[in-house]
């Protein structure tokens, strides 16, 4: 894939990693604004005290706000894999889409293509695996929703920039069996989240045609491939 060029674009939002870590995770946000130019100008605002290292517009245009060195103020509270302080341990890459503001338009071709080849190089320069690519709602079940049901993660799994499920038969196991594998995949333990949190969060990103209070068959059995394949035992 040919590599898009980056606009820089420097925010004052940003610190440095603590205690040297490296960034191993990427999160993808959407930006819940009217346009791409007013998340600029919101991620670069001292007085809002967010930022992310890349903003993607829905036309394809990159900037880089924060370099992938820093720590961009995009995360907030959270945890995955049993480890916070994600800010520290991850690149944010947001993407402009106005979401709830009216309505929620896709993802455009364009976009995709773009944060494809930014995905490209982060995930060469820092070692990140496919499994590190995750959503802003993995890591803040209940609290963050972004980037939401409408998002192709099984486009960016199919090129080997995220994970997704093979196909499973459904199986029993119910709440007890959801939230243990949901666990050793990376989310969460249900008391931090909510137990309900936690399967709304999966079900965004990996089944998010399903719908209902507990988890069915083929959450169970879904959840249980990708904690047997990506689970941090692995």
């Amino acid at each position: 894939m040919t590599e898009i060029p980056v606009i820089e674009h420097p925010s004052p939002n940003f610190g440095p990693r603590r205690d040297g870590i490296l960034p191993d995770l990427v999160v993808v946000h959407f930006t819940a604004m009217a346009t791409a130019e007013a998340a600029l100008e919101r991620l670069c605002d001292p007085a809002f005290e967010v930022s992310a290292h890349y903003l993607v517009a829905e036309d394809g245009r990159i900037w880089r706000l924060v370099s992938d060195d820093a720590r961009a103020w995009h995360a907030g509270a959270g945890e995955w894999r049993g480890a916070g302080d994600l800010n520290s341990r991850s690149i944010g890459i947001e993407l402009a889409n106005a979401a709830g503001l009216d309505g929620f338009p896709p993802f455009a071709e364009p976009q995709m293509a773009a944060l494809e080849s930014l995905l490209d190089g982060i995930m060469a320069r820092w070692d990140v695996r496919p499994e590190g690519v995750i959503a802003h709602s993995d890591l803040a079940p209940g609290r963050k929703a972004d980037p939401g049901r409408k998002f192709d993660w099984r486009r960016l799994a199919h090129g080997g920039r995220s994970v997704w499920p093979q196909a499973v038969a459904p199986c029993d196991g119910g709440w007890d069996g959801f939230c243990q594998a949901a666990v050793r995949f990376g989310y969460g333990t249900p008391e931090q989240g909510g137990a309900a949190a936690v399967l709304e969060a999966f079900r965004q990103r990996f089944r998010p045609w399903a719908r209902g209070a507990v988890p069915d068959g083929w959450d169970v059995a879904t959840i249980r491939d990708l904690a047997a394949r990506f689970g941090a035992s692995v």
